[in-house]
């Protein structure tokens, strides 16, 4: 058996706090244990407010989630200010980022098996002074990797990594170069036999222009490194196949070709699986020397407090980190 997942609290103000009740009340029974970091009066509050059933059960050691995660939800006290829900304040902003730093610190000394993430808001953190542009980047300071982490989304039809991300568009194009596509595919691979039971991950590389460049007649990316990436991969024993237009390796028979798809930019990689599974997507971070996965989706302040926001991709992360601790476990 896995130590239990630890579960950050995500922004107060936003649909965290929900869709872990819901998630625990309706799917605890084909989930692993899991506690999230978070204050029970704060989750009895907002409970009672639904109208909602969930017994709590406030923990002070992670062993203590496995006794009782199909009893009650586990609540590993952490103080917070109670807010309104749909309103940010920078007031709750430490409470965020300390119950982060708390599961990741209990799962480096392994305490807990994954770390599973809420979704936070960042311009509420910003305002405290958080310095990160979003979870992926905090993480790595937080393990004290150098290397920057991969972002991959994932569903049951498709696996994504964007290998530039939050930048505009132009500034993507000019972070490109054989030596990043190298690296991130690299450590996508090694990610991938490490978690996913995939012995020889089979790696689609994406072309930045439409139709591939067709031979520089649409652009010289593909003729002036991704081509000269390509092979490098291939030199280092590696699967890999591309660039593929991208306009034609996403449909359901190009997808059976390869195990993830390596996209040039960030809308490249998420347009696709948003439209195929998107309560379904769960957000990986590779890279990292523990397991962390979150929903694909944000805070949802315009709905929060309602309870009608959909815990689906919770559950999809909170399964999909169950099951990469599990492999992880059993390749000991």
């Amino acid at each position: 058996m896995i130590a239990p997942l630890a579960l950050s609290m995500g922004e107060p103000a936003g649909i965290g706090g929900e869709i872990t009740l819901k998630a625990w009340r309706d799917h605890r029974q084909d989930l692993p244990a899991f506690f999230v970091i978070d204050c029970p009066h704060r989750l009895s509050h907002l409970a009672n407010d639904l109208k909602w059933t969930v017994p709590l059960c406030p923990i002070s050691d992670p062993s203590e989630a496995l006794d009782v995660f199909q009893d009650a939800l586990p609540v590993l006290e952490h103080p917070v200010t109670a807010g309104t829900p749909g309103v940010i304040s920078k007031h709750t902003a430490k409470s965020v980022i300390s119950s982060i730093e708390r599961a990741v610190e209990l799962t480096q000394s392994g305490a807990a098996s994954a770390v599973v993430t809420n979704p936070i808001h960042k311009h509420a953190l910003k305002q405290s002074g958080f310095e990160f542009p979003g979870h992926t980047e905090f993480l790595a300071e937080l393990a004290g990797i150098k290397t920057p982490p991969i972002m991959m989304l994932a569903c049951d039809e498709l696996r994504v990594v964007p290998l530039t991300v939050h930048v505009a568009l132009k500034d993507a194009i000019a972070q490109l170069s054989a030596d990043l596509i190298v690296e991130k595919c690299l450590i996508t691979a090694q990610a991938l036999k490490d978690t996913a039971g995939l012995k020889n991950p089979r790696l689609a590389i994406a072309g930045l222009n439409p139709h591939a460049g067709e031979d520089g007649d649409m652009g010289r990316e593909e003729i002036d490194f991704i081509n000269a990436a390509v092979q490098r991969l291939k030199d280092h024993g590696l699967d890999v196949r591309g660039p593929l237009p991208p306009d034609t390796m996403f449909h359901k028979a190009a997808r059976q070709n390869y195990d993830v798809a390596m996209c040039m930019y960030h809308d490249q990689a998420l347009i696709p699986i948003k439209t195929l599974a998107f309560d379904l997507g769960v957000n990986v971070t590779l890279g990292l020397p523990f397991i962390r996965t979150s929903p694909d989706h944000g805070t949802a302040l315009n709905i929060a407090g309602q309870g009608i926001a959909s815990e689906t991709s919770l559950v999809a992360a909170l399964k999909m980190a169950g099951e990469m601790a599990q492999r992880k476990k059993d390749s000991l």
